[in-house]
């Protein structure tokens, strides 16, 4: 009986429908499968349901830009009530910090953007140390923090830190000015900043590769320390290789903004239009600005976050906690009696009585009694 039913067995198995069959299998592979490689998964849903935030601060001299470049990145017009000054509000006024957050949304992730401006900056005859208040304001992002990781409630504590500083140079120099170095260099150990050049459209191709080449020597020159970009993998694809190897040949990226739409070839395009022609601003034959996009937000803005906490933030709180250290009180040790082997057993002597005086006795009186005392043996008696 079983020879017949191995044949009938194979037959049955052959009539089976391929979509059964295909369940059998599933089902065989089900035994085998434990399940945690849903975990990605999980975190994803978990990190979508909960969004993300990113803080970037934007400085330069006035008139480079920034905020059409903020614009461009984000196709969110954060300066609607901006009010422009003239040349002589601009030379008194001072170095400020404007916070701008906003709240977008693409594809149902959520993002909190906070766009940190500096106006005053570089402005002023006199710009010694004009930065002092941008490092206070870092260093205060970061003490904020500090105080609400060490108290009691760390369970929605807000990161205000800063993330990315974007520096803008000007194009009209031959590198870096004084102000440039030394704003890079007081703030390059507190956070990562992306050198760029401003307004590329107003040099030919040959002028932006010398200004970069020149501008790459002097941040070496230096010792200032810009944003690195992390090695790839080597189970990444060659594309994504390329296009980082073109990310590292490129810094610092040299940009264009535009918040207008004109019409080049029958096709809209965000640009400049000139007598001479149009700039495009996301073609990469007119400026960098798709790699400067496609780094601070498609591939490199984890990084930039991760950097800030690991690095620039660890360094900061090390110097905190260093610093609490000293000026704690030290206990002072108890002094340890000579003579005693063991380091923590302590012994109390006590000092010695002061020997009394001998008492006087009678020559008749027994040796060992006392002197009979006469008013004792008279108590009326008075002399």
């Amino acid at each position: 009986m079983d020879s017949l039913a191995a044949p009938q067995d194979r037959l049955v198995e052959q009539l089976l429908s391929p979509r059964t069959q295909a369940q059998r299998r599933l089902k065989d592979i089900d035994k085998q499968y434990v399940g945690f490689a849903t975990l990605p998964n999980q975190v994803h849903r978990k990190s979508v349901k909960k969004g993300f935030d990113f803080t970037l601060m934007v400085a330069g001299e006035s008139g480079l830009g920034k905020s059409t470049l903020v614009h461009s990145l984000f196709l969110t017009d954060l300066y609607k009530d901006r009010k422009l000054l003239s040349a002589e509000e601009r030379i008194s006024q001072t170095v400020e910090i404007l916070k701008h957050t906003v709240d977008i949304e693409e594809k149902g992730v959520k993002l909190k953007l906070t766009i940190v401006d500096t106006p005053g900056f570089g402005d002023a005859v006199n710009n010694t140390e004009c930065w002092k208040p941008i490092t206070d304001y870092v260093d205060q992002q970061f003490e904020q923090y500090f105080r609400d990781e060490s108290g009691l409630n760390r369970k929605n504590i807000q990161d205000n830190r800063v993330h990315c500083c974007l520096y803008f140079i000007s194009p009209f120099g031959h590198g870096l000015r004084p102000v440039d170095v030394g704003f890079m260099k007081a703030l390059h150990e507190k956070v990562n900043i992306v050198p760029l050049i401003a307004k590329a459209d107003c040099l030919v191709p040959s002028e932006i590769r010398k200004l970069k080449e020149r501008i790459r020597e002097e941040i070496d020159k230096f010792g200032i320390h810009v944003y690195q970009f992390p090695e790839c993998d080597s189970d990444e694809d060659e594309d994504f290789k390329q296009q980082d190897r073109e990310l590292k040949e490129s810094a610092p990226f040299a940009v264009i903004g535009s918040n207008t739409v004109v019409e080049a070839k029958g096709q809209r395009v965000r640009g400049r239009l000139y007598p001479w022609g149009i700039v495009e601003v996301e073609n990469q034959a007119h400026c960098d600005f798709v790699k400067l996009r496609n780094m601070l937000i498609r591939t490199h803005m984890h990084d930039l976050k991760d950097v800030t906490c690991d690095v620039h933030y660890e360094n900061y709180r090390a110097h905190c906690i260093q610093q609490m250290t000293r000026c704690a009180p030290q206990p002072q040790a108890r002094p340890r009696p000579s003579g005693l082997a063991h380091p923590t057993l302590s012994l109390r002597v006590a000092p010695p009585r002061p020997s009394l005086p001998p008492q006087q006795t009678d020559p008749g009186q027994p040796h060992g009694e006392p002197h009979p005392d006469p008013a004792a043996a008279h108590p009326g008696r008075r002399d």
